[in-house]
This record gives C-alpha cells, sequence and structure tokens, in this order.
C-alpha cells in the first residue's frame, strides 16, 4: 500500500513550493474536477504540464469528469503516470484501452454507491483501483464506512481470484 498526497488543498500561487514540500511522497494525487461530473471545478491538464517542469514524483491523475476519453491524450502528454477515471462515466473497456495506447497505467474509481462487483470485469486490464470514501466534488466530508468494505471485498477478490 501506497500514500499519496492530493495536491487538491495546496495553495496553488505557490505551487513549486507545495509540490517541493512532499518531495518525500512518491506519488502524488491530482484531483481534476470539471464542475459537471462533481459539482466542484479544479485544474486541468495545464498545471499537471507546469508541475511535471518541477516535479519527478509519479503523477495519479484522478479525472472527476464527464467524457473523459476525451481528454486522455491531453493528461497523458501533460505527465500523468496513472490516469484514473470514474466507472460511473461511460465506456469502461474503450477509456482502458485509450490510456494504454499512450502507454499509461490504468484506474477506475467507483463512487461510494456504486457496488465494487462492477469492477470484476476489468481487474485483471487495471494498475489501480480507487474506492471513494465520501461523495467526490468536495473536501472535508465524513468519510464513509462502508468503503472499507469495498476494499476488503477488492481485495479478497485479487488475491483469491488469481488476478
Amino acid at each position: 500500500m501506497k500514500i499519496s498526497p492530493s495536491i487538491l488543498a495546496c495553495n496553488f500561487e505557490k505551487i513549486e513550493e507545495e509540490i517541493k514540500s512532499i518531495s518525500e511522497a512518491s506519488i502524488i494525487h491530482l484531483d481534476v474536477m470539471d464542475g459537471i461530473f462533481v459539482p466542484n471545478k479544479t485544474f486541468d491538464y495545464h498545471l499537471i504540464n507546469d508541475i511535471r517542469n518541477v516535479s519527478n514524483q509519479i503523477f495519479d491523475t484522478h479525472l472527476m469528469i464527464v467524457d473523459p476519453i476525451k481528454y486522455i491524450k491531453d493528461y497523458a502528454l501533460a505527465g500523468s503516470d496513472y490516469i484514473t477515471f470514474h466507472y460511473e462515466t461511460g465506456d469502461i473497456t474503450e477509456t482502458i484501452n485509450e490510456i494504454k495506447k499512450y502507454g499509461k497505467k490504468v484506474g477506475i474509481s467507483i463512487k461510494p454507491n456504486t457496488k465494487p462487483e462492477v469492477l470484476i470485469p476489468y481487474l485483471k486490464d487495471i494498475d489501480l483501483v480507487l474506492i471513494m470514501s465520501v461523495e467526490p466534488g468536495f473536501g472535508g466530508q465524513r468519510f464513509m464506512e462502508n468503503s472499507i468494505d469495498k476494499a476488503i471485498f477488492y481485495f479478497d477478490y485479487k488475491y483469491n481470484n488469481s488476478l
């Protein structure tokens, strides 16, 4: 298990300084929100491109956006190492293939009310599962304890089914 700090709460006016303050972390989590799939809006691939110039850490880009397949190329070329998209956003197989086309690692995220079993057909083709423990789009929410059961299901399935 690895812990990756999110830059969502950082001071974007001092982004280089903020990135350097977490330089010990091997992975940085980048929450991209479009204001449509989730009610808030954050940044896009331009910021990822900018911070790629000051960090050699692994970038896990979490796309909380509609039609993520349309933007895979932009995020891949900006420097994302992992591109994580939501199961609830569309054609899963096509999105997985598009991410792999750019040589990036694939992540799938599920919202709190999505059953983890929906991921079973895709587990052999992905590198990361992100189980949301809050409704996506807002920071500071109360942890949803049912996410623990989803993580247990995932690990149990993965290690008992030879994935």
